[in-house]
């Protein structure tokens, strides 16, 4: 009988091979994401999302023709007992093995004012980019998946005031030669829940107090209008994706190269253009 991991494993490339495998090697190719000699650093936080980016990535270097170097890396913000021990448990079952580092992030960022989730995810990824740079990794890989694309693009458009993605691949602007990757980028969420009930595979949700206090959140009412819209327009998740990869700049009013760029007005660009709609 075959252990429990290996049976997760065999899973991952029959099971679901056409909805999670088939999208995970696709973003790695399309995008560039592994290269030979990466030493990647996968950030397994206890979430759904994590644990089967991991179980992805051993297959990868396991099957595929890219040699490259595996790091799992779980960052206790705060846990409580029982969730440390959870995650401990999970990890040893799916044999991932976790090097666990502790930081006090949940008593920092309550002291955060305004918007404690961004500062936690910027604490959270400095943490885990110094920890991975310590072990000699150029890349940090994070489970982000298809939906968090969407629902980022949107909370960008109607709380943001601006039109940004969550990239697939991202250099790190405070740590040299550090990159970030999302190898689940198109991988669809009710796949990974799926895959993770299969399995019984416990997961843990935000272990924040402040989260755990709050009543909605603004990308819970955005995952909602996605929903309500799919009624009516059931491609409507293809094309906010899509609409990401098709930007025109003679149709905007402004753009920027970068984050932290200036901005570059369709004005300063009217004069020179020839031809008319």
């Amino acid at each position: 009988m075959a252990a429990y991991h290996e049976e997760v494993d065999h899973g991952i490339t029959t099971s679901y091979r056409k909805t999670i495998w088939r999208y995970f090697v696709c973003a790695v190719k399309e995008y560039g994401l592994i290269n030979p000699g990466d030493r990647v650093a996968v950030c397994v936080s206890g979430g759904k999302d994590s644990f089967l980016l991991a179980k992805c990535m051993q297959l990868l270097q396991k099957h595929g023709s890219i040699p490259f170097e595996l790091f799992f890396l779980s960052m206790d913000p705060g846990f409580s007992i029982e969730k440390r021990t959870s995650l401990e448990e999970t990890a040893k079952a799916l044999c991932i093995p976790i090097h666990i580092f502790e930081t006090d992030i949940f008593t920092s960022i309550e002291a955060a004012k305004n918007s404690p989730c961004h500062v936690c995810a910027s604490m959270r990824r400095g943490h885990l980019y110094k920890q991975a740079q310590m072990l000699g990794c150029n890349k940090i890989a994070l489970g982000h998946h298809y939906d968090d694309v969407i629902e980022t693009t949107m909370l960008s458009i109607l709380y943001g005031g601006e039109f940004k993605t969550m990239m697939p691949k991202l250099r790190s602007r405070n740590f040299d030669g550090m990159q970030l990757i999302r190898p689940l980028y198109l991988v669809r969420e009710e796949q990974v829940k799926s895959f993770t009930a299969r399995y019984h595979i416990p997961v843990m949700s935000c272990a924040c107090r402040i989260t755990q206090s709050e009543d909605g959140g603004k990308r819970k009412k955005v995952k909602e209008l996605i929903k309500d819209l799919k009624k009516s327009n059931p491609n409507v998740e293809s094309c906010i994706f899509s609409s990401a990869q098709k930007v025109s700049l003679g149709a905007v009013l402004g753009w920027r190269q970068r984050d932290e760029g200036p901005f570059t007005s369709f004005i300063d660009v009217y004069d020179n253009q020839t031809g008319t709609i």
